[in-house]
């Protein structure tokens, strides 16, 4: 017994959420091959209309040059740090809905600890703590904050199936728990957890840019979308685009994945209906 849906490219909010998605995405992949200037070279005075079209920077650095490198390393770090919580998130709650007993609540208790501190500051109190933040403590942080969201999404949509014939008759044949949670329950999550993915990637980018915006980028002199608006941002009457451009450019992937979250969560209710 699996969930059935009809083809996603099909709904009108998914197909428009992922053209900009990809827009956004292949702008920032090929954003450094595309750039009329070096990353970190100077083509003016600073907050000037020289360079590109969108003027200079607060060092007199190209501000479209910037945001076309800026993209590359938030959006894998947003990638990773979301792929690596959904993972990790979505098997605790299916080994707490399908164990239940002890396990489960100590699965869910651990989550409402997590969730009681809020994740922005946890990141800023550990990155404060070293001397220059690395991407995979970043990934690890972000990661951290949705592991117990999409566990408690995991477990709720898990407990609609554990007590299903076709589990009952899994067990019956003998196969190992484990199985029967990847095999059976799994292709169950699908859809809810990629609504859920869009949700959380939205998030992810939201909360990197966020650090990079409170000074805790990778490298200091690197271009970035989150940093860039706090160095432009005393100049935001003067030169506006310092701090518009990547704002406008998170702004838009943040639209283009929750409108995929929310066609896929109504082609999840469709198929579970």
């Amino acid at each position: 017994m699996r969930t059935r849906f009809a083809g996603p490219l099909r709904e009108p909010r998914i197909l428009l959420g992922t053209v900009l998605t990809l827009a956004v995405v292949l702008l920032a992949l090929l954003g450094p091959w595309i750039a009329p200037y070096g990353e970190q070279e100077i083509v003016g005075r600073p907050f000037t209309m020289a360079g590109s079209f969108l003027g200079t920077d607060y060092l007199g650095q190209d501000v479209w040059t910037r945001v076309l490198h800026g993209g590359r390393s938030v959006l894998l770090i947003s990638v990773l740090a979301t792929i690596l919580g959904v993972l990790i998130g979505a098997l605790a709650g299916v080994v707490a809905a399908y164990a239940r007993g002890w396990l489960d609540e100590a699965v869910m208790r651990s989550a409402d600890v997590l969730l009681a501190f809020p994740q922005i500051l946890l990141a800023l109190v550990v990155l404060s703590a070293v001397s220059q933040p690395t991407w995979w403590m970043i990934v690890l942080l972000v990661a951290l904050a949705h592991i117990p969201r999409v566990a408690r999404v995991a477990r709720g949509v898990a407990l609609t199936y554990v007590t299903r014939d076709f589990v009952a008759a899994a067990e019956a044949m003998g196969e190992s728990q484990w199985r029967i949670a990847v095999s059976e329950l799994g292709p169950n999550l699908v859809v809810p957890l990629l609504a859920e993915t869009g949700l959380r990637l939205t998030y992810s980018i939201g909360m990197v840019a966020g650090i990079g915006f409170l000074g805790f980028a990778t490298d200091p002199g690197a271009a970035d979308w989150g940093q860039m608006t706090n160095e432009n941002r005393l100049a935001l009457l003067v030169q506006p685009w310092g701090v518009l451009a990547p704002v406008i450019l998170v702004a838009v992937f943040t639209i283009g994945t929750n409108l995929i979250a929310d066609g896929l969560g109504d082609l999840a209710a469709k198929g579970t209906s």
